[in-house]
């Protein structure tokens, strides 16, 4: 039997699409620019890096949710024995903890904002091929694209797509005015992240960086109370909603209104805000996602009870127990949540529903009803579960916390912005391409845009936004202009044995000793010594062989000495496509996902056909 073999031509974007750390990020970071100068010892330039595109980088290095390390192609490289036997797929380079190794180098987890600020004026500019859109911003202060004298927008909503909107705006010369209901900015990152994964004083400290730029922060300021709606629309050209989705979202249940039942999201910003909710000593979180755990953790956090009943689960702690319709392997929550509530004592029951919350005569939760789930997802991934009415369990308890899904709130649109159309309510009517809405002079970012996502996401849409509103306000668009550059290198090596070394395991506090504060921070993060490394592993996928087909004598060195078999030497008449002569020429295939940028082929050919090029490639944006 002859297997076929998939071969695509390369396509004109096919180096950019190389780096797929890069291609999988929301704000397009250049992640493999930051591990491999973090590798090399360039931690100041590799903060500078990871900041360029992203305002909140030392956020996100402790709690985004890293598509970049799901699309690493070292997580695609097969691992085998020593007789070649597979054995299991590589892990992918642990980015996220890279980059807040990085930014506790050089970013202002260590550096006032001041003098962040001024580092990227003086770096970002030289190096715009690792840090282009801000590169590009910061051109605006030299004339590279016009910027606008102190225009004002309003940006309603102080979280993460809002700041990272008033970011882009103030460096385009806007004057952004940032109305927050909260006491505190920062929108979920503040009341919806739990301390223990997110340091308060890192928040204020990225934040300040924005207000250095001339963001306006209004706190304490709930639009549709203290300020209508049509007034922002006076007083600003342009304004911008990016509430988020910060309402839990209940089910429905019977029983389910009245005391001793919360919203997942109202717990967590009750503990951020020091507004405790009355909780019991036996509570059950119901959902199965990151936001049911952040809750679940945070519960157990509440108790304070000392780090030597935790591991044992006395009688005298708090219970938590998790019910989800899902399996373990179906969750939604990341494999690392799930194992540090395993490990903090939280009590799994997958695949149950909640039919009903019970009370007593007095009113009081007494604990809920479920039955067993068979099936979630359709065939289509659609949710709808499928249950077995003849299983069913009543669970005691005197807390239910609920944390399956997430509403918004568009109330305050009542006064001056009822041209703000809905297609369904809490959710405007959207232009995926500028983020406007239907009314003239109003945008939308973060979850209105796109529904409830990662962080990183909220973040590109705020950014993108932002080129909207300048787009609408001075009648020109800006265009991105992409430019690419083939760099040869003479004496390109990696460091010794890289293919082999592990991923190195993200320090932790250990499990008995997490409970004792509500922000005792879980993650302790890489050393140097790990984080280079962790580091090295990287596979450098902007670099890769170049093969020169008029001084190729086929020889197939390349092709014996690949330690991976990536490339593969075949007459062209194999293949299914229309190129050169298919009676006399052949062809070399390469898998990019198992070439892990050795050398050894460019190393081998006897012709010099193969050289290693590095392969760069930058945005610049024009207004047009």
């Amino acid at each position: 039997m002859t297997l076929a073999l998939k071969v695509e031509i390369p396509k004109e974007d096919h180096h950019q699409q190389l780096v797929s750390c890069q291609v999988a990020c929301p704000v397009r970071t250049d992640a493999r620019g930051y591990v491999r100068a973090i590798a090399e010892g360039r931690f100041e330039e590799a903060y500078l890096i990871a900041r360029g595109p992203n305002p909140f980088a030392s956020i996100c290095g402790r709690v985004c949710g890293a598509p970049c390390e799901t699309a690493c192609r070292r997580g695609k490289l097969p691992r085998t024995d020593a007789d070649g036997a597979f054995v299991a797929l590589d892990r992918p380079i642990a980015i996220r903890a890279l980059k807040r190794f990085a930014c506790e180098q050089a970013g202002v987890d260590t550096r006032q904002p001041d003098s962040v600020w001024r580092n990227l004026e003086r770096f970002v500019p030289t190096v715009g091929a690792d840090a282009d859109e801000m590169a590009a911003l910061l051109h605006a202060f030299s004339g590279r694209f016009p910027r606008v004298d102190g225009i004002s927008v309003g940006i309603v909503g102080g979280g993460p797509a809002g700041l990272s909107a008033a970011h882009d705006l103030a460096l385009m010369g806007f004057r952004p005015v940032v109305y927050d209901t909260e006491r505190v900015p920062g929108g979920m990152l503040t009341i919806g992240v739990p301390a223990y994964r997110l340091p308060r004083e890192l928040i204020r400290r990225e934040i300040a960086v924005i207000q250095a730029l001339g963001v306006e922060l209004r706190c304490g300021v709930t639009v549709g109370k203290d300020i209508s709606f049509a007034e922002l629309r006076r007083r600003h050209r342009a304004v911008l909603i990016a509430v988020g989705a910060k309402r839990s979202r209940f089910l429905g249940l019977p029983g389910e209104a009245g005391p001793g039942v919360y919203g997942g999201v109202d717990l967590l910003r009750s503990v951020a805000v020091a507004e405790p909710l009355s909780l019991g000593a036996d509570v059950i979180v119901i959902g199965g996602g990151n936001v049911a755990y952040d809750v679940a953790r945070t519960v157990l956090r509440q108790a304070a009870y000392d780090a030597a009943r935790t591991a044992a689960r006395l009688p005298s702690t708090r219970r938590v127990r998790l019910v989800s319709l899902e399996t373990l392997e179906e969750m939604p929550a990341d494999t690392l949540e799930i194992r540090e509530g395993d490990e903090e004592g939280i009590e799994r029951l997958n695949g149950w529903g909640p039919t009903e919350i019970t009370r007593g005569p007095d009113g009081r939760v007494t604990g809920i009803s479920a039955r067993r789930c068979l099936l979630v997802y359709d065939a289509e991934l659609r949710i709808a579960p499928a249950f077995d009415d003849a299983q069913r369990q009543h669970l005691s308890c005197d807390t239910v916390l609920i944390a399956a899904g997430q509403a918004t709130d568009l109330s305050f649109l009542e006064d001056g912005g009822k041209d703000v159309e809905q297609f369904r309510p809490g959710w405007p009517k959207v232009d995926h391409e500028t983020l406007q809405t239907t009314a003239p002079g109003v945008f939308v970012a973060g979850d209105l845009a796109h529904g409830t996502r990662l962080i990183i996401d909220a973040v590109a849409s705020g950014k993108k936004a932002a080129r909207s509103i300048y787009a609408a306000v001075t009648g020109r668009r800006l265009a991105p202009e992409a430019t690419t550059a083939h760099i040869p290198l003479d004496r390109y090596q990696r460091e010794r044995g890289y293919e082999a070394i592990r991923r190195v395991e993200i320090p932790m506090l250990d499990p008995r000793e997490r409970l004792g504060a509500a922000d005792r921070l879980v993650e302790i993060g890489f050393s140097e010594e790990e984080a280079r490394r962790e580091a090295s592993r990287c596979l450098d996928c902007g670099v890769t062989p170049v093969f020169d087909g008029t001084r190729c004598v086929l020889c197939g060195g390349c092709v014996d000495v690949c330690p991976t078999l990536c490339l593969k030497l075949v007459p062209l008449s194999s293949l299914d496509i229309a190129a050169g002569n298919r009676d006399e020429d052949s062809a070399i295939l390469k898998d990019e996902d198992r070439c892990i940028r050795c050398a050894l082929c460019a190393q081998r050919c006897p012709t010099d056909a193969i050289s290693m090029e590095r392969v760069q490639f930058r945005v610049d944006w024009r207004a047009e």
